[in-house]
């Protein structure tokens, strides 16, 4: 294992080795499936692993071995787009994926085909992101898994997911940009912040100079925000993720509100991209 005492230290020393891509960058908000998420992401075929955590966190060691660790507080309000733009400054022309702990990145054919494959498709149509949707997950049984966690046990909304035109600041529609919402920070949107309530995310994307992430999960190029190329769709894929069910049952203000998260549209969660395909919540775009 690399280890790095903080986040100067492993741009100095550290990312300057991520020389080719994918890398994917997790951000451990507590220790919650912390080594599943690690192993995930590993067996999805990213080259280098960067995980940003405070050091009292755990992690095992057969994938503490295959990592980039970090000591890192992901709890402070920049922390997220602090570590990603430093990365981006201090790496060349790779691609680069984020996500925090309890999330799990899912494209289509995932089960034989490597995210590597995938984006080598996506260069090949001229995209340099793929857009990616936050499915959420959560137990079947609060009274048992009390902090909404239970891989065995997942569900997903299998409908309620819709998408609303951008809009820019002179309240004009965005050229191929939506805005998209659904899952429970649709169902319980009245305990979530208005900013927070989308459920689009360009996750993964290819570096170059002078972008920069910005706070909203979008970018300063605006190609770089859009869910297509002008001449058909593309590929997207999803991060299914437990973050929303854990922070609503942690939150004080929503946890004696919520017995459970399930209701008629709730199903469980068969960990495949079929399912996720079949439902709608990403597409092949030409990719067969």
């Amino acid at each position: 294992m690399n280890q790095y005492s903080d986040l100067t230290s492993f741009l100095k020393d550290g990312a300057p080795k991520l020389l080719k891509g994918p890398v994917a960058l997790i951000f451990a908000e507590d220790e919650v499936e912390l080594d599943a998420t690690i192993r995930h992401h590993i067996d999805a075929g990213f080259r280098h692993t960067v995980v940003f955590a405070m050091p009292e966190f755990s992690i095992a060691e057969d994938v503490a071995e295959q990592i980039f660790r970090v000591d890192y507080n992901v709890r402070t309000p920049t922390a997220l787009e602090t570590a990603v733009n430093g990365v981006m400054r201090a790496t060349g022309d790779i691609w680069i994926y984020y996500c925090y702990n309890a999330e799990f990145l899912f494209h289509p054919f995932c089960e034989h085909r490597t995210v590597g494959e995938m984006i080598a498709f996506n260069v090949e149509e001229r995209r340099d992101t793929v857009l990616t949707y936050v499915v959420d997950l959560y137990t079947g049984d609060l009274w048992q898994n009390t902090n909404a966690v239970c891989i065995e046990d997942a569900h997903l909304d299998k409908t309620g997911y819709y998408a609303l035109a951008r809009k820019d600041r002179w309240n004009n529609d965005l050229d191929r940009q939506l805005d998209f919402f659904g899952g429970l920070r649709w169902r319980f949107e009245e305990h979530i912040p208005a900013p927070k309530r989308r459920i689009d995310r360009v996750a993964l994307f290819r570096n170059k100079p002078g972008l920069v992430f910005l706070p909203d999960h979008l970018f300063n190029d605006p190609e770089y925000n859009t869910y297509a190329c002008p001449w058909h769709h593309n590929l997207t894929a999803t991060i299914c993720s437990f973050r929303t069910a854990k922070a609503l049952k942690r939150n004080p203000g929503s946890t004696f509100d919520i017995d459970t998260f399930k209701w008629h549209n709730s199903t469980p969660f068969e960990w495949h991209s079929q399912q996720l395909l079949d439902l709608g919540l990403m597409e092949p775009g030409q990719w067969f």
